[in-house]
């Protein structure tokens, strides 16, 4: 779908809501509040609407046009390969053996493509394969992947207050809303949205106008000192903490495994990071302006993964390990499933290894309640002591 034909059903009803947010607001929004409208509005935010959103990129524009449909915005490691799902089943085996526990809890499942993998490769070690996630058009297409498995795959529409097993989030935390920190001349600002109406336009033009960038002063400050007072960009992560945090507490004996591209705090906020990490992707396109196309396009940020250990140490759990995903297939055995592969399978899966891909960007934390042990994942290259 080119941009010109955007769904216009989505994109003017979804900007007259955020207006609306922005007026009673007193002409402005934190760009959190923005970021969740415009990604989870009922109804009309890029992961409450029906469009296509995860799949394999188009071999050109050719197929991108044909009868088959609209493009998917990105791709996402299991779609990838099955060889990143049969690695992660044989860390949550284990996981699920030291717990004592037989339970996976699966947040933001995408298409139910990892949740597949995981239970082709360890199902009979799981009585319970739960999926949390709050888009209604990918719950049904996991609802198609899964049905082969019945009643061993439930969809939660409410966290429990107890969890006992495996949770696991994969891309999970990098689209929970942030707040964005703007330096100008020494002085920190929080950076937030307002609508601007273009005068040019005739006066009957209701949706005449464009959401612009501003800023205003706050006590908000980033987790630590950033050295020189040049201009930076920067994001706080208060509700992935949030989550990680809610989680955490939850979690009464098992472990959690989240994998997403991000951070230490050190790196994360390193003086030379100064524009942010703050991202969107759009037909397998990457562009930094989360103000246009509106609902049809996924916002991002990476993860300070020191941010969510710190989050779930409060909790009571101890972080088990912290590596690359590189590094963590690795030691999951990648290499020995990679010797009965095709040559397409491995070109495909060296994706999720290669430093200059997936594999140096995207990281593994995994979490635990109890007396602490060496997960198979991290048994070389582990960071913990980078954090």
């Amino acid at each position: 779908m080119d941009d010109e034909n955007k769904d216009e059903s989505v994109t003017p009803a979804l900007s007259r809501r955020l207006r609306a947010a922005i007026a009673a607001g007193s002409g402005w929004i934190g760009f959190d509040r923005f970021m969740h409208m415009a990604l989870y509005e009922p109804g009309l935010g890029y992961y409450s609407n029906a469009q296509p959103k995860i799949g394999r990129m188009p071999a050109g524009k050719a197929r991108a046009r044909a009868s088959e449909g609209p493009d998917s915005d990105f791709v996402t490691a299991p779609e990838m390969s099955a060889l990143f799902g049969q690695c992660l089943a044989r860390q949550i085996a284990e996981a699920l053996h030291v717990s004592g526990t037989d339970t996976v809890y699966e947040f933001g499942a995408g298409n139910g493509t990892l949740a597949r993998d995981i239970l082709t490769a360890i199902g009979p070690h799981i009585r319970r394969y739960c999926i949390v996630d709050v888009s209604a058009s990918l719950r049904a297409r996991q609802a198609q992947a899964l049905q082969a498995f019945g009643a061993q795959v439930q969809w939660l529409e409410a966290l429990p207050d107890t969890l006992e097993g495996v949770l696991l989030g994969n891309e999970v935390l990098d689209a929970m809303p942030v707040k964005l920190l703007a330096r100008h001349d020494g002085q920190w600002q929080e950076r937030g949205v307002a609508w601007e109406t273009d005068a040019t336009e005739a006066s009957d033009t209701a949706d005449a106008g464009s959401f612009i960038w501003q800023d205003r002063p706050g006590k908000l400050r980033p987790p630590i000192d950033i050295p020189n007072d040049g201009d930076y960009l920067t994001e706080l992560h208060p509700q992935a903490e949030a989550f990680v945090r809610t989680t955490s507490e939850r979690l009464a004996r098992g472990a959690a495994l989240w994998i997403d591209y991000g951070f230490g705090e050190r790196e994360y906020y390193h003086p030379e990071r100064s524009m942010g990490t703050l991202v969107c992707h759009h037909r397998h396109q990457v562009d930094s302006d989360p103000l246009a196309l509106v609902g049809q396009k996924d916002i991002t940020s990476h993860v300070n993964f020191t941010g969510v250990a710190v989050a779930a140490q409060e909790t009571g759990l101890e972080v088990l390990g912290y590596t690359s995903q590189g590094r963590f297939l690795i030691n999951c055995g990648i290499e020995d499933l990679l010797q009965a592969a095709s040559l397409p399978q491995r070109s495909m899966a060296a994706k999720l290894l290669h430093e200059h891909e997936m594999g140096e960007l995207f990281k593994v934390m995994m979490l635990g309640r109890g007396p602490f042990w060496e997960p198979l994942g991290f048994t070389r290259g582990d960071r913990t002591h980078t954090l």
